[in-house]
């Protein structure tokens, strides 16, 4: 399992990811109290309209490219080159989609067509994102963690100028593409220094590296709809306002998933040589990451639903005071939203992918639906319902209606043992102590 490397490699994940999250909550706390919950909820929504086509321009190679690293280490530079042409001309596609939907849905509303085009610059810039994966793949996660967290820290700095000078929305809107383009520049830098293969395009490769992210493309684009139609619902039903309001809980929840995250992306490579060498290990360690993430997803909800008032009113002040319901509600997502991820792990292993549009297929029906009859009712509370409902069907429930998903649902039910979290805590100590 290579404990000391996978360790090391979350250390520094989850290192850098919790100072950018002090960082982000500071400035998130400014941005969200200086734009209110109108243009806050303007922006999120020209989130979710960008997040829509995302699976198309990432092509499904986020989930397939540290096993394509694993497989064929000698053609790094190949794989890794060929990636980066992929995803900036689909990043050009969707973005010009973005824009498209933008002035047929929202035609007549100026300023939300302006902002829906900032932020779909994003999808240009992440072609470069892609690049994390090659120091994942190769336990080298410090420099690429390293990179995203100093360009935060420019991003932070802008905003803060953004809001000494009273910008307009529009600054708030481009600020993501200045993320993303910062931490891609700082990453492609650290990669030229640290590869020793020149980046290439081979069509050939690019064929086969499609062959197999093709079946995460349909599935992400599924998981993309049922994780932002409610934005996009609550927008066109209730307004910005009301959209503002989710945002802010919608924040609330993700305050630590960065540790979540951390852990999955720096065990998956280590999980997946395993799975190499033999099943029954490969299956330990996904019962053990189940485990982990189970009860720390568990635990959060916990606190958050002793601590939502405090919480929200500490964030964004009494004009959020609607969102503390909604988080209450909101916040049991979590366990069975990443249930989900460390299920992606096994499937990615046991090279399941063709399974993926079914699991997801009944999310986005769920979805749709329970949102079309909750958010009318309930408003903000009624999208986060929604959205609770919809990742227990489909990241639960579709576990045990699908045979091939047994097993895993199996090992699941296998984490829910506490001696696997203390078993593993035991490793860990022993690792530190030798």
């Amino acid at each position: 399992m290579h404990q000391g490397k996978i360790f090391h490699n979350a250390k520094w994940i989850i290192g850098c990811k919790i100072i950018q999250a002090l960082i982000q909550m500071i400035i998130g706390m400014l941005t969200a109290r200086y734009l209110g919950p109108a243009n806050y909820g303007l922006v999120n929504y020209a989130a979710s309209l960008t997040a829509f086509v995302l699976p198309f321009m990432q092509l499904g190679l986020q989930s397939t490219l540290v096993q394509e690293y694993i497989l064929a280490p000698e053609k790094n530079g190949e794989i890794l080159g060929t990636a980066m042409v992929m995803t900036l001309v689909s990043g050009t596609l969707s973005m010009l989609g973005v824009v498209g939907f933008s002035l047929v849905a929202n035609w007549g509303e100026t300023t939300t067509i302006v902002v829906c085009v900032l932020y779909s610059i994003t999808l240009l810039c992440q072609s470069l994102e892609l690049i994390q994966y090659w120091f994942q793949a190769r336990m080298l996660s410090k420099y690429s963690s390293l990179a995203m967290l100093g360009a935060y820290i420019v991003v932070s700095a802008y905003k803060v100028f953004l809001l000494v000078t009273g910008k307009s929305v529009y600054w708030f809107a481009l600020s993501h593409a200045v993320e993303y383009g910062a931490s891609g520049v700082l990453m492609f830098i650290l990669q030229c220094r640290l590869g020793t293969q020149k980046l290439r395009f081979s069509l050939q490769t690019a064929g086969s590296m499609l062959s197999r992210s093709k079946y995460y493309i349909l599935s992400a684009m599924m998981v993309t709809i049922f994780q932002n139609t409610d934005h996009v619902m609550l927008k066109l039903m209730c307004g910005d306002v009301e959209n503002g309001y989710y945002t802010a809980a919608v924040t609330c929840v993700c305050l630590a998933n960065f540790v979540y995250n951390g852990i999955i992306d720096a065990a998956r490579p280590a999980f997946l040589e395993s799975r190499r060498e033999s099943v029954a290990a490969f299956e330990g360690n996904i019962t053990r990451l189940y485990s982990v993430i189970i009860w720390l997803t568990v635990a959060q909800c916990i606190v958050f639903e002793v601590l939502a008032e405090p919480i929200v009113l500490f964030l964004y002040a009494q004009n959020y005071r609607p969102a503390i319901s909604v988080l209450r509600v909101l916040v049991w997502l979590l366990p069975f939203s990443y249930i989900g991820s460390v299920r992606n792990v096994w499937i990615l292993g046991m090279e399941r992918y063709s399974i993926l549009w079914k699991i997801n297929l009944s999310g986005v029906v769920a979805n749709v639906f329970l949102n079309a009859v909750m958010i009318p009712l309930w408003g903000a509370c009624g999208a986060a319902l929604a959205s609770v409902l919809t990742q227990f069907v489909a990241n639960l429930v579709t576990g045990f209606l699908m045979p091939p998903l047994r097993r895993n649902n199996q090992l699941m039910l296998r984490g829910l043992d506490p001696r696997n979290l203390v078993d593993l805590l035991r490793r860990f100590l022993l690792n530190r102590v030798h």
